[in-house]
């Protein structure tokens, strides 16, 4: 006989295990179905393992220029192995955190390849047995995976993904990654701190493109400084791979094609998401034309009784943004009235060096949705706590609409600008205003200043600069 619950998650991510704990916390009798690990690739192959690897980039960067902080340092060298097994140790301890969440929350948790087989009906097979649970209600978080390029599939070996890039089998020395979103510029900036000689291939004009267009140039003259290879406007026109590495043929801006020889390459060209085989088509579950799930603001789908949340659904592909969506679902499930999420209110944090965060409309954006708009900027040149950490590169953006002081959206690059960006989402939250900005009292000394100073210069009132 099926065992019944009153909800199943499809889904152990960010947005599954907590969408899960919420409905446990409602009074729901819940299950969660993983086929691998619990806590979803974000835990243990994406958002926590990657900053643990950065994190020991960044300390290696320190101490290669310990001078100029007054202090010497000699014999200076990276173990990737090393670095990697403390990366892998940090998702196994918060894989084991999740698992003890589960247990505590009371949730029930069926390993396998799961599968829906009729409305209220969910499968799930593993090693050759099959078990059926039935619910009221299946929220899908299944996520998403790396997109390959057509005509070069990742081997593991030369041609890798984020996850091939995060335990690799040698160090690269000369690597070349396509694609500068979030993911792929953390990995060059990884691994051009640990040694590499990084080339980045961007087809659009600009890296990060979906940042304000002032961030995304600061970032190319940082990582050029650092010693990196920036092409933007860029093509690969041929790439093959063998034993001894990768070839590539790269058509720059100016149409001139060139040949270079890498020992790796990282394919960070977008997600595709993990909607094939598990009943959605069956289901008549409705998709868009790239085959990510449609969802109303309750998260739910077309089909009574399946929502829907994270990355197998429209952008932005956050972690956070799953998260936030698996309450909402359930409490809806729940019968209560959640606010439907805003886009504009979710921020987004890229850990390469220099950090950038943003959230809500970039200049550009806000002037093409017909605002009037008042922009403040302040460099971390200007803030003594950024000079006193040896971090005076940087700088903090702010857009406001000139007509109400709405504050439209804020874009930061610099350090420990990830940490800085939730003040003004918080801000975007509560409808905030200038004048309320304006009139908080920021600590000193901290960086945080730097976000009034950005705030006070959109109205000509900044005071240190």
């Amino acid at each position: 006989m099926a065992e019944s619950y009153d909800l199943i998650v499809l889904g152990s991510g960010p947005g599954g295990y907590v969408a899960a704990i919420r409905g446990a916390q409602l009074g729901l009798k819940v299950a969660i179905v993983e086929r691998e690990l619990l806590g979803g690739i974000c835990l243990n192959w994406g958002c926590i393992p990657t900053k643990a690897l950065l994190r020991s980039a960044e300390i290696y960067h320190y101490m290669q220029h310990a001078k100029d902080y007054g202090l010497v340092a000699q014999g200076i060298s990276a173990d990737i192995e090393a670095v990697v097994k403390r990366s892998r140790g940090v998702a196994k301890q918060l894989n084991q955190g999740v698992t003890h969440l589960m247990k505590k929350n009371k949730i029930a948790v069926h390993f396998g390849d799961g599968k829906l087989t009729g409305q209220g009906k969910l499968s799930v097979t593993r090693d050759g047995k099959t078990e059926e649970l039935t619910a009221k209600n299946i929220i899908v978080a299944t996520g998403a995976r790396a997109r390959d390029l057509p005509n070069l599939p990742t081997d593991g070996k030369r041609v890798w993904t984020y996850r091939h890039a995060m335990t690799p089998p040698e160090m690269p020395t000369k690597l070349l990654v396509i694609g500068s979103g979030a993911i792929g510029i953390e990995f060059a900036s990884f691994y051009n701190d640990m040694g590499a000689e990084v080339t980045v291939v961007e087809m659009l004009d600009r890296i990060v493109p979906v940042e304000d267009a002032d961030v995304s140039a600061f970032l190319e003259k940082a990582l050029k400084k650092q010693g990196m290879n920036i092409l933007t406007g860029a093509k690969i026109d041929k790439i093959a791979a063998d034993a001894n590495g990768v070839k590539a043929r790269i058509t720059g801006k100016d149409g001139k094609a060139t040949d270079g020889e890498f020992s790796h390459v990282i394919v960070a060209i977008g997600i595709v998401p993990n909607t094939e085989n598990i009943g959605l088509k069956e289901l008549g579950v409705a998709m868009d034309d790239r085959g990510f799930l449609k969802t109303d603001p309750a998260c739910k789908t077309n089909v009574d009784g399946v929502y829907a949340i994270g990355d197998i659904t429209a952008p932005p592909w956050l972690a956070h943004k799953a998260s936030h969506e698996g309450v909402i679902a359930v409490e809806a499930i729940a019968g209560n009235h959640p606010h439907a999420m805003d886009p504009r209110n979710i921020p987004g944090c890229t850990y390469c060096h220099p950090q950038i965060a943003s959230v809500g409309l970039t200049e550009a954006k806000a002037k093409e949705a017909g605002y009037e708009v008042k922009v403040g900027n302040f460099p971390f040149i200007g803030n003594g706590k950024a000079i006193a950490l040896g971090e005076a590169e940087g700088f903090i953006k702010t857009v406001f609409d000139a007509r109400t002081g709405e504050l439209l959206g804020a874009h930061m690059i610099g350090a420990e600008v990830t940490e800085l960006i939730q003040g003004y989402t918080i801000g975007k939250t509560l409808e905030t205003t200038e004048a309320e900005l304006m009139e908080t009292v920021f600590p000193h000394p901290t960086l945080s200043e730097m976000m009034h100073e950005s705030v006070l210069g959109a109205y000509g009132r900044a005071l240190h600069i």
